[in-house]
């Protein structure tokens, strides 16, 4: 699987005019914050799941299968990786004791199921979207382990059995058994899945077009300190990835979705875990918003040096 950067550029576009789109229709009150709240949940909960179970192929073979196998794989090291190099960059003597935390979990989590999904599925079709699966396995057992223990710090079984039953999990393990059993479901059931996998796009999009429509522009571009938090997620996290899956052996295919990933700006799930476990609730916002403009330019960038 090779990047072509005419395709690669004109999905960008694409995802850059419905970003726009929430943009305005944010700015025109046309959505508000509860209706994005609910949409959020719908994707999370509803459209997000119905993308990962229809995104494997209708029939297996070993090829697929290893890609699969291999993405999920290199989102364990990647994690795991990722989380060291966070606790040795972002700690408490070089950073404000709670500002650390958000920019640990800023540097580790970025926005790989709103715009890692339709990113990957509109660029490389099947061949991407599969190492994608396995990925967010590790991603999100990542996400909702680690990334709440970073702002409570304490360790539940709770926390573990949301996880496993997050419905995002849960579908790729469900799609992933269907795929490798052939089993054939009733066409009207695989028909419903997919019409209704096909609003996770657009939907995750507006979103993000909305959450930029309600930042303060004028106020975060003095926050030079969550900008350098920024940066250096955005540039020296894809290199790292890159390398050591290049250096460990993986293939292109993987090599190439897991780097994309890791150059996409921080995850939008900052702010609500802020919110709901007692972070700095204003400055992971920003922190978020900052991210998402300053890749505007660093995506491009990564792309062409690493795979130009």
């Amino acid at each position: 699987m090779e990047l072509n950067l005419s395709d690669f550029y004109a999905s960008l576009g694409v995802i850059a005019i419905i970003i726009l789109l929430g943009f305005f229709l944010g700015r025109r009150k046309l959505i508000s914050v509860e209706a994005n709240k609910n949409f959020v949940n719908l994707l999370l909960s509803v459209f997000m799941p119905a993308s990962l179970f229809v995104a494997f192929p209708a029939t297996a073979n070993e090829d697929l299968l290893n890609l699969f196998f291999l993405g999920l794989l290199a989102g364990f090291i990647v994690m795991i990786i990722l989380i060291v190099i966070s606790r040795l960059i972002f700690n408490k003597n070089l950073w404000r004791k709670s500002l650390a935390t958000e920019a640990q979990f800023a540097f580790i989590f970025n926005n790989a199921t709103f715009l890692g999904y339709p990113i990957i599925s509109t660029t490389f079709g099947e061949q991407g979207i599969i190492p994608y699966c396995g990925f967010i396995i590790a991603f999100n057992l990542a996400l909702f382990s680690y990334g709440i223990w970073l702002f409570k710090r304490v360790e539940s079984k709770h926390f573990i059995r949301k996880t496993l039953l997050n419905p995002n999990i849960i579908a790729v393990i469900l799609g992933m058994l269907v795929f490798l059993t052939h089993a054939e479901l009733p066409a009207i059931i695989t028909s419903s899945f997919k019409y209704v996998a096909g609003a996770t796009t657009p939907l995750s999009l507006l979103c993000i077009g909305f959450m930029l429509s309600t930042a303060n522009l004028k106020k975060i571009i003095h926050s030079w300190r969550l900008l350098v938090i920024s940066l250096i997620q955005l540039l020296l996290a894809p290199f790292v990835t890159y390398g050591l899956l290049h250096l460990i052996g993986f293939p292109d295919e993987v090599i190439l979705v897991c780097t994309l990933i890791q150059a996409l700006p921080t995850a939008t799930s900052l702010g609500l875990f802020a919110e709901k476990y007692g972070g700095r609730v204003e400055e992971s916002s920003e922190l978020v918003v900052i991210s998402t403009l300053c890749s505007i330019l660093t995506l491009p960038l990564i792309i062409a040096i690493l795979f130009g």
